[in-house]
């Protein structure tokens, strides 16, 4: 049995055991989310894939539908939506004074994911997350309660060059599969590297990486030190929120 096959049975598996009837998803046009809703639609349960654009760069939206259009074309059991957000987000932003970009940007995730989860109790389904383990287990590169609030996570424990080679290997199309990373969240189509200052390929090293620092070169030090910066920082994310406990 591929990996392909053993993720598709565990989310099946789960959909069973909890009498639910559906996945949801939301499609970025990011490898990613193109994986995860693929690995869903192979169940052959009811797959909904939803394209949620707030002000969405036309390359990204179109990816998006190509995807869609795409993975409609080989399995039956998928069902697509397209809600704009944009003018959702921009009666949001006319509540607030100020204006802080970071949290606009986030604002932008957690709208989508009040989406998802209006459409998933809707069909009495469940919110499929759609991060890879170096964004949810390494480098907390997600936002809290937006794209990170979900109920199950297929692809959490693979890295990024793992979902490329599974991307490849189930015929994702071509345009998702060269695009550079982006979470779509800025109006300057800002880069998921560029965010970062590293690779997805460095910083997967860097989350493996054991042995000394002598001997490493100046950008395997700098790696490492982005890495555990980012880890550090963003560890709420990846935590269960501290809980007091009162003395008994």
């Amino acid at each position: 049995m591929t990996l392909n096959q053993e993720i598709s049975n565990w989310l099946l598996n789960y959909l069973y055991i909890n009498k639910l009837d559906c996945f949801v998803i939301g499609i970025s046009g990011g490898i990613d989310s193109a994986l995860t809703s693929t690995l869903c639609a192979q169940t052959g349960r009811k797959t909904i894939v939803v394209s949620m654009p707030i002000h969405q760069y036309p390359d990204q939206l179109s990816r998006a539908r190509n995807h869609i259009e795409w993975l409609k074309s080989k399995y039956s059991n998928v069902e697509s939506f397209e809600y704009d957000l944009t003018e959702t987000f921009e009666t949001f932003k006319k509540l607030f004074f100020v204006e802080n970009r970071l949290a606009l940007a986030n604002s932008r995730s957690r709208l989508r994911m009040i989406t998802l989860y209006q459409i998933s109790t809707t069909y009495k389904g469940i919110v499929v997350g759609t991060g890879n383990k170096v964004e949810d287990f390494g480098v907390g590169f997600f936002t809290k309660y937006g794209d990170g609030g979900v109920d199950i996570s297929p692809i959490g424990d693979l890295n990024k060059t793992k979902v490329r080679q599974m991307a490849r290997e189930l015929g994702i199309i071509e345009e998702i599969l060269i695009a550079a990373p982006t979470d779509g969240l800025w109006d300057d189509n800002r880069t998921d590297e560029g965010q970062l200052g590293a690779t997805y390929e460095e910083l997967e090293w860097a989350m493996e990486y054991e042995g000394p620092l002598i001997g490493l070169e100046k950008r395997q030090r700098e790696i490492l030190e982005i890495y555990q910066t980012l880890h550090t920082k963003n560890i709420h994310k990846m935590d269960t929120p501290p809980i007091f406990k009162k003395q008994l």
